[in-house]
């Protein structure tokens, strides 16, 4: 038995992101995709004796449940006989970005965990756990390129790579998700026409001007900077440009990685910017 496991708990990005109906449970149903991405954080796990024992190159993350690595853990406690866990993060993607950062880490420590005890967990079981944690967490369990309906958590593969090279542009803005879908539902139609992100990026011939995401009706005219972060990117060579999630990330992807470093060039003395690749699904 293993005991120490260093694992790399990637980023995401929405391509497209539609807004459907309010649930009972008071969310929201979605129809997205989700593309992994390579740009990662680092986690290493060793096994203690008991408890979880959490520490980060960051300040903001603590030893409580509110931290979505501790939470990972506590879950796994709960479930299976197994002892304690040492965590550390070495955190590199920004929280409230858009990119998913929590909802990874908390897979991947559900991964480590199944690994650094040999509980023999497949990915269906993982998934389904990952799933009361939050709701983009089961889609970091296999990665890749997935559909995400429900509120994230309902995944389909999807058959296709979205290749280039990704340029990530974040603004000093943090978003909150829960405004961005109490502002959304204002404009919210049950009537609006429904669109299928699947069969649109498997074509041969990929039209990216059906991706929308929904929330940019809300963010850009609240966010200002966000909205001339993305008509820069769209302006320039780049296939396409969207906010990922609820933002505050605007990424363009481009056919070359030199066109995605000049333009990089123009916002990395104001923004964090990373340029990266996709990610293929873990099998």
């Amino acid at each position: 038995m293993s005991e120490e496991l260093i694992l790399r708990s990637r980023a995401k990005v929405n391509i497209g992101l539609k807004i459907q109906n309010k649930r009972s449970d008071g969310f929201h149903n979605i129809h997205t995709l989700f593309q992994e991405l390579d740009l990662h954080d680092t986690i290493t796990l060793c096994r203690a004796e008991s408890g979880c024992h959490f520490s980060s190159n960051i300040d903001w993350l603590d030893n409580s449940s509110d931290n979505l690595c501790v939470k990972a853990w506590m879950r796994m406690g709960k479930l299976f006989d197994i002892k304690g866990i040492s965590i550390h993060l070495e955190k590199i993607i920004p929280a409230g970005s858009g990119l998913g950062g929590g909802s990874s880490n908390a897979a991947a420590i559900l991964k480590g965990i199944n690994r650094l005890y040999e509980l023999g967990l497949e990915k269906k079981e993982l998934e389904s756990i990952a799933s009361s944690i939050g709701a983009d967490v089961p889609f970091f369990i296999r990665g890749g390129i997935q559909l995400g309906e429900g509120i994230g958590e309902v995944l389909t593969r999807v058959n296709t790579n979205i290749k280039g090279t990704y340029l990530l542009v974040i603004p000093r803005i943090h978003i909150n998700t829960a405004w961005a879908f109490s502002a959304y539902k204002i404009l919210l139609q049950d009537d609006k026409e429904k669109v299928n992100f699947k069969s649109l990026i498997e074509r041969d011939n990929i039209s990216f001007k059906f991706f929308e995401n929904d929330f940019e009706s809300i963010i850009v005219p609240s966010y200002p900077k966000i909205g001339s972060i993305k008509d820069t990117l769209r302006d320039s060579s780049a296939r396409f440009a969207s906010l990922s999630g609820s933002g505050s990330t605007v990424y363009a992807i481009f056919d070359d990685e030199a066109d995605a470093k000049s333009v990089e060039s123009q916002f990395s003395r104001s923004h964090i910017t990373f340029i990266t690749q996709p990610y293929l699904m873990d099998t």
